[in-house]
Order: structure tokens, then sequence, then C-alpha cells
């Protein structure tokens, strides 16, 4: 399990736009991250998608904090760590839910415009059962026009999907054993399959900035500061969950998910009612 990435990981992740495999978690790791989301769900119904549930649920907020992955992040980003955002993303054998090529910054209003996301799998990430496929450099190619498309079989809220310059031959698939992760740059564009294996795909993701970052959408968004400093204060500092769905805490959440036009609530599609919602 990586400490720090080294000096060629770190050069292929500024080559690509993205960085696959990395390990973080043993295997018994991520079974017992599994089963603990899992006894979650059965409990307080399903986490897919939910808005920052590293303030509402223990799980999520240890993942957001675990030494691997921030060592990581740390290579790439480095030693001020603000967490934009994070989201289980679970796809269900036969649900036939896909995603589009897109790209993660495209909506979220963030200037500088500058984001690394982390993919990290709880349950097998193949082919088979829809992993993220990733175009190499493309994110040095900047913002590219996505065409909204609404369609029902997409987990992307408006059905967003890059209108051109997409070429599939070229496309690197990222298989992912549960405990590794892929990183991604925000601009990097990326999509996924349905998952057409017997098994859930489990992963959690995490949206990682500097504090320079400002939100240029609305005011009163929120971050967690995940390690270092932050001497801007332009985001209203957040506190990782202590318990599993606190009122207070879920209090925060549905706050927060307005300011951003999201419901905490999923619609009959699976995907978040009225959110901008991005990932694969």
């Amino acid at each position: 399990m990586t400490k720090h990435l080294t000096a060629e990981q770190v050069a292929r992740y500024r080559q690509d736009g993205f960085l696959s495999p990395v390990t973080v978690l043993s295997p018994a790791e991520a079974a017992a991250c599994r089963a603990e989301l899992e006894a979650l769900e059965g409990r307080h119904g399903r986490l897919n998608y939910k808005l920052k549930p590293h303030l509402f649920c223990r799980l999520a907020a240890r993942l957001v904090r675990h030494p691997a992955i921030l060592d990581a992040l740390e290579a790439l980003v480095g030693p001020d760590l603000l967490l934009f955002d994070s989201a289980f993303i679970i796809k269900e054998p036969g649900d036939g839910k896909r995603v589009s090529w897109h790209q993660d910054l495209t909506y979220w209003g963030l200037e500088p415009a500058a984001v690394t996301s982390v993919w990290l799998a709880l349950s097998p990430a193949t082919a088979a059962s829809g992993a993220m496929r990733m175009l190499p450099g493309s994110h040095r190619r900047g913002p590219l026009s996505h065409e909204e498309t609404f369609a029902a079989d997409n987990l992307l809220s408006r059905g967003q999907t890059i209108s051109q310059g997409i070429d599939e031959g070229e496309a690197v698939q990222t298989h992912l054993e549960p405990g590794q992760m892929s990183l991604h740059d925000g601009w990097t564009c990326h999509d996924s399959g349905p998952n057409h294996a017997a098994d859930r795909r489990i992963g959690f993701n995490m949206n990682v900035v500097t504090p320079a970052a400002r939100q240029l959408r609305f005011a009163g968004d929120s971050a967690l500061l995940l390690r270092g400093q932050d001497h801007f204060g332009h985001w209203r500092p957040e506190r990782p969950a202590e318990a599993d769905f606190d009122p207070a805490d879920l209090a925060f959440q549905a706050e927060i998910a307005a300011l951003r036009g999201q419901s905490v609530n999923l619609d009959r599609s699976g995907r978040l009612a009225g959110a901008q919602v991005t990932g694969a």
C-alpha cells in the first residue's frame, strides 16, 4: 500500500491526466468498509450519490481522512488539501445505468478550475461491472463543449455528454480491485458503461482542491480541510461525522445541497433530483 507516490507516478499523472491503480487499503480493509456501508444501507436506505456523506456517515468521514489517500493527494496537489465533495457511487448489477463521456469540472463553478478526484473501489471495478475509461492527455485540452441529453439511462444529472473530439480507440480502462483507487484531473475526459456483472460496483469518490479555490456559482458553500492550512477562508468549514445520521449533521448536509441546487433524495431514475452531479 502506498504512502507516497513515486516521481514516476506523479509524472504519469501529469502526462496522462490520471493514475491507476494505486493500492491504499488491504482486501480485508476494503471488505470491512463494504460491509459497514451495506449495513448502513440496510438501516437507512441507499447511499448512492448522496451529497457529502462525510458529513453524516462515519465510514465516509474515515475514508476522506485516510493517510494513504491523503499522502497520494499531497504528492499531486500540495500540502494543503480541501475536500470539495465526496460520494458513494454505486452501480447495481443489471440496472443499465451508464455515465457518458464528460469532464467533472464543467458545472462546478470553481476558480481556479482545478480539482483532483479519487475513485476508491470497495468492490471489483472491471469492464464488465462498468469501470471508468479515461482518455489520456485529454486534460490538456481544457474545457470541451458538452451537450445536455437528459438521457434516462445516464447517471449524470443532465446527461451531459462531450459533443465531439472523443476517440474511443484511445480510451484506457481503469480496472480496480477492492482497496485500489484511481486519481484523475478534473478536465480528464472519462466515461463508464453499465454494470453487466453479478456483483454491485461500489466506489467512493473524493474531489479535492487547494484552499485557494473559490466557489463562483453561489455564496455559502462548504468544504472540509483534510490536511495543512487554509490561508484563504473562501469556504464555510465542515466537521466530519462523529455519529451516523445525526439530525444536526443531516440538516447541514441538506442546507448545502439546497445551495448547490440539489435534493438529498434520489428521483425515480436513480439520479439526484435537481442535481448537477458528476461521477462515473
